[in-house]
């Protein structure tokens, strides 16, 4: 997917699905602002490795609950992707505070300033679990973009990740309804594929922990990161696409992906159930 050659902001610059964004926009000749927590740190080394990084990337130190820092970011841009959100990789003594505030925060700290910045349209990648998340979801009903997870029965269960992005998701439309923003949102399945960054991620971390120990043998939905960035790319790019979109390409059960691998990579260990 092409994209106008302008001038991009991308949040949380540095994770899974973002730098893939970056990685795109730059291979178009585009000027891309990055925020990340820290320019200097080594983590975000890979992405002034890209192609075209020396002369068309900028990294940004900014945080999500750090208003300025992020229409910094944002100024002059012609379009924002909102990548940057929350994922806890253990339990965390108070989810409400340390996971759910900040996305909800600090999505619309970046729609704040990106009316601000009168920036063209701005996409976000949200998740399917702000889709799938509710008992009244009965088994093959048909989803689509309709659909929103029950925010109570997420926090009944426990299930922070999937009201952090329910509700940043929800907020953000509502959002931009009020303001007269341009937003369209993206919410893909569980994402995976080649790894820009040098540190392992969330949903890369399932597909690990199946081959190290085995899952339920359920169905789980996949796409492949390259092709969300390119979702991500044309939610921008066309004119016609509103609000919501789901993201996703294969429906496998855990048995058959784990036989896939294997056929691929004969030689690791599997599990045995």
């Amino acid at each position: 997917m092409t994209v106008e050659k302008g001038r991009y902001c991308v949040t949380g610059a540095g994770g899974f699905v973002a730098s893939w964004v970056v990685k795109l926009l730059l291979s178009q000749d585009c000027t891309v602002h990055g925020t990340v927590r820290d320019p200097s740190n080594d983590k975000y080394a890979h992405l002034k490795k890209l192609d075209k990084a020396s002369e068309n990337l900028k990294l940004f130190k900014a945080d999500l609950l750090d208003y300025e820092s992020l229409c910094a970011a944002i100024l002059g841009c012609d379009g924002v992707f909102h990548v940057a959100s929350p994922v806890p990789s253990t339990t965390v003594p108070n989810p409400e505070v340390e996971v759910v505030e900040p996305a909800v925060k600090g999505t619309l700290n970046v729609l704040k300033a990106c009316l601000e910045a009168k920036v063209k349209r701005v996409v976000f990648v949200s998740s399917v679990v702000a889709v799938i998340m509710n008992p009244r979801w009965s088994e093959g009903q048909l989803l689509d973009e309709t659909c929103w997870s029950d925010k109570e029965y997420c926090r009944k269960t426990e299930n922070w990740y999937s009201l952090s992005k329910t509700l940043a998701e929800w907020e953000a439309l509502e959002f931009a309804r009020r303001n007269g923003l341009d937003l369209v949102t993206i919410c893909p399945t569980l994402i995976l594929g080649p790894i820009l960054q040098s540190t392992v991620n969330t949903s890369t971390l399932v597909l690990i922990e199946l081959l190290k120990e085995g899952l339920e043998n359920k169905v789980r939905m996949i796409v492949d990161v390259r092709d969300v960035a390119q979702a991500v790319l044309l939610a921008y790019e066309k004119p016609e696409a509103e609000g919501r979109y789901m993201c996703t390409a294969h429906y496998i059960k855990s048995r058959d992906l784990v036989e896939e691998l294997r056929s691929i990579y004969p030689d690791y260990n599997y599990p045995k159930k």
